[in-house]
């Protein structure tokens, strides 16, 4: 691996580094940038990665202007068994970003050329800044100020996170004015935002038979309800081969999942047309407003080029746990389904999902399963509040990790991290929080093993 115009190697962490991210940040493509490897492309490692990560995300935010919260993901990774970081920049939709002490100048601004980050021309610099965006989600101001934010508190506690009094500050839930903006409407507990899951009999739409509605709450609960409702209808059939049996979901788990997160993450709001989930007897059609960005063409679309559209939306679905890193959506998709299941207009992005017409029956047994499991999350919800989740006190990242163990009970953190795709700082929070909700127990040190305690779904 060597440097490119998208790649750039630090051996440790430098008073640079903000220029950096900055030109990556005003780049088409966004770019990575690895800690702790040289110039030549050899890993050199880290000795406190950890508070190296930290140090990172407190000096993006403090530092670079326009926000690029939600633009950004610091990752631990392990390379020829020395620590590293993998800083994924995305692409932003407000340039020109800047060094904050310096600007819009040619010396706080800068931009990629090649392999090198090098001072953006004034022209250039004026140029972005007549393009910019301004009518974003983050800048619309809401039409209700007396907003309720009681749901997003408590998820955010499920994850061990605390929200203070100054969270719609830190959260860019204001706009320039100081005003609540359209992503606190959307979270807020009470909103008109309502996204539809429909269900046909057929292959078109004559024929509706169901037209479920989740919404009137945070976007974050009304996502989990979808969630479910798909969860639900995504039954496990029993392919009929000439050897023998084969169970399958109707439709990829992983891949529905990111479908549905992508969709309602990178919609387009600003018209208030929210994403839709439409059922068909042979497909699921999941289609979300607004087109690809205009500096994103479909190839880099493809190979998880990044430009989030609610960086905002982006930012506190992270700090949730729904989603991984920056950009791994599509390609996730992409190992399940092809291209063509993607079909991009100017004002749309539809994602189909076909269901395998070979010779099937379902599966009864996880019929009344999954039947079952929604009803309880249904009982759940209502004794629970606006939590609404299927498995109890455990977030769907914490069942991950659980059922992992599960399988070995002498896993290691770092294998976790590599299955999971995620940091070991955060799967050390949730070992954590599984140990103090009772789940797992250790059993001696590092050569020891994990003790199951209890199981999610029989306590």
């Amino acid at each position: 691996m060597t440097e490119t115009n998208r790649i750039e190697f630090k051996q440790e962490l430098t008073d640079t580094l903000e220029k950096e991210v900055i030109a990556f940040l005003n780049y088409r493509e966004g770019g990575l940038i690895y800690i702790g490897i040289d110039k030549q492309g050899k890993t050199i490692g880290l000795v406190d990665a950890d508070s190296d990560q930290l140090k990172i995300k407190d000096r993006l935010k403090h530092n670079i202007s326009p926000s690029c919260l939600g633009l950004f993901d610091v990752v631990y990774e392990i390379k020829d068994g020395l620590a590293i970081i993998k800083l994924i920049v995305a692409s932003g939709s407000e340039k020109p970003y800047f060094l904050r002490k310096f600007g819009m100048t040619e010396k706080g601004t800068f931009n990629r050329i090649g392999s090198a980050s090098e001072p953006m021309p004034q022209k250039t610099i004026d140029d972005f800044f007549a393009k910019r965006t301004r009518n974003s989600i983050s800048k619309i101001k809401s039409n209700c100020q007396d907003l309720g934010f009681e749901q997003l508190k408590i998820y955010y506690e499920s994850v061990a996170k605390n929200l203070n009094s100054k969270f719609a500050q830190s959260l860019e839930l204001l706009n320039e004015d100081g005003y609540l903006n359209y992503v606190a409407y959307l979270l807020a507990d009470q909103n008109g935002t309502s996204i539809k899951v429909a269900k046909y009999n057929g292959v078109n739409r004559v024929n509706l038979v169901e037209n479920n509605e989740y919404g009137y709450c945070s976007l974050i609960k009304a996502t989990k309800q979808v969630l479910d409702k798909l969860e639900l209808e995504n039954k496990t059939r029993t392919k009929i081969t000439s050897k023998e049996r084969e169970n399958q979901r109707l439709w990829n788990p992983i891949a529905l999942r990111e479908a549905v997160i992508n969709a309602i993450i990178h919609n387009d709001y600003t018209n208030e047309v929210p994403p839709k989930f439409e059922l068909f007897d042979d497909r699921i059609e999941i289609t979300s407003a607004g087109g690809l960005p205009e500096t994103l063409n479909q190839e880099e679309f493809f190979e998880g080029v990044s430009i989030p559209r609610n960086k905002e939306l982006m930012r506190i679905f992270k700090d949730l746990d729904m989603v991984e890193q920056l950009g791994s959506g599509v390609p996730r998709i992409l190992e399940f389904y092809n291209k063509d299941c993607f079909k991009f207009s100017e004002h749309f992005l539809r994602m189909t999902f076909p269901i395998d017409s070979e010779d099937t029956t379902f599966s009864g047994g996880q019929i009344g399963g999954q039947i079952g499991g929604q009803i309880g999350g249904q009982i759940d919800d209502a004794i629970g509040g606006a939590m609404g989740c299927l498995n109890l006190d455990l977030t769907q990242r914490q069942n991950e990790v659980l059922d992992i163990i599960k399988l070995d009970s002498k896993i290691s953190r770092r294998t976790i991290a590599k299955q999971l795709n995620i940091n070991e700082s955060a799967v050390l929070k949730h070992l954590e929080l599984l140990k103090d909700k009772g789940y797992i127990e250790r059993i001696g040190g590092t050569r020891g093993f994990w003790k199951i305690k209890k199981d999610k779904n029989n306590d």
